[in-house]
């Protein structure tokens, strides 16, 4: 897809009216849109794109706290946790195995692993900074997760269908099998409300565990060596809790609530539609054929293992 030629006005007034246009859209929609527009036009924003991405995606999570419930968020977490566990230490040591025989460079293949794993780029980005990982090693890691996010916003709802899955199931299916809390909110949201609350809640407790991951990452790649590494923890997932405390006992506020995740499934929306909009040919040309293996190899893997043990159980 050729780039057309505007001028930098032009390109910015274009961003702002499909900006627009992103509430009324499903969430794969709001993506693609970003996406095309990136291919096309290019982003006028590019340089705070990232940033913005970030924090918005954050106050949306916590937006959506509120119309979680406590007790619910914790039997969902007990549910899943020795899941979590078995699939986390499987898809990462799956991912080190497939980094050697496909000659992966080392730290993007961790990278690549880590993001399947847990929760893509949040992970990748607290990650990076444990391992030492280059720019190149970041940013191909973060196309690839970004990518199949892509394609998992699309593709998950109609497989969960075709599955028969019903509502819990999908929700915790989401959760574990795809990337990125933005993908697994937007493909959870697009299935049913139910699968939202489930996908949500199971997604950012299975985020916790960047910190134990990081710290044993930090062990073996600092071994031997005098240099410590930071150490980046998701602290508002903390944020996620608090709201749901606040929506569980304090429910005469419900109608205030009720706007607020509105307003919070909105700001997904943008945050989907950001992502696709800075995904640009360039990061997608740096990726490579075999970062996207991996990434597809590992994602087929836990995505097979976690529908089949869903459905089974």
């Amino acid at each position: 897809m050729s780039k057309i030629q505007l001028n930098k006005n032009q390109k910015e007034v274009l961003f702002i009216v499909a900006l627009f246009l992103v509430p009324f859209l499903d969430p794969g929609f709001a993506l693609l849109l970003g996406l095309i527009l990136s291919l096309t036009i290019g982003h006028p924003f590019l340089a705070i794109n990232s940033r913005i991405t970030h924090i918005l995606l954050q106050i949306s999570v916590v937006g959506l706290g509120f119309g979680m419930n406590v007790e619910q968020a914790i039997e969902a977490g007990k549910t899943g946790i020795l899941f979590t566990i078995f699939s986390i230490v499987v898809t990462i040591g799956l991912g080190l195995f497939f980094t050697s025989k496909l000659r992966v460079n080392r730290d993007t293949g961790f990278l690549v692993s880590g993001g399947t794993a847990i929760c893509g780029g949040s992970a990748i980005a607290a990650l990076a900074p444990v391992i030492k990982a280059k720019d190149k090693d970041i940013t191909v890691a973060m196309g690839t997760i970004f990518m199949l996010n892509a394609v998992a916003l699309f593709i998950f709802p109609v497989i969960g269908r075709w599955l028969e899955m019903d509502d819990h199931q999908f929700g915790y299916w989401c959760a574990i099998a795809i990337h990125d809390t933005s993908s697994v909110v937007g493909a959870a949201k697009t299935f049913s409300n139910e699968a939202l609350a489930i996908a949500t809640t199971t997604k950012l407790i299975r985020a916790l565990w960047i910190i134990p991951v990081s710290l044993i990452a930090a062990f073996f790649y600092n071994k031997g060596t005098n240099t410590k590494s930071k150490i980046s923890i998701p602290y508002f997932i903390f944020f996620y809790i608090v709201a749901m405390i606040i929506a569980t006992y304090t429910p005469q506020w419900g109608h205030l609530y009720t706007q607020i995740v509105g307003f919070a499934k909105v700001g997904m929306l943008f945050t989907l539609f950001l992502i696709g909009a800075g995904l640009s040919k360039d990061t997608i040309k740096q990726v490579g054929f075999k970062p996207i293996l991996l990434g597809i190899i590992l994602w087929i893997c836990i995505s097979a293992l976690s529908a089949s043990v869903i459905i089974l159980l």
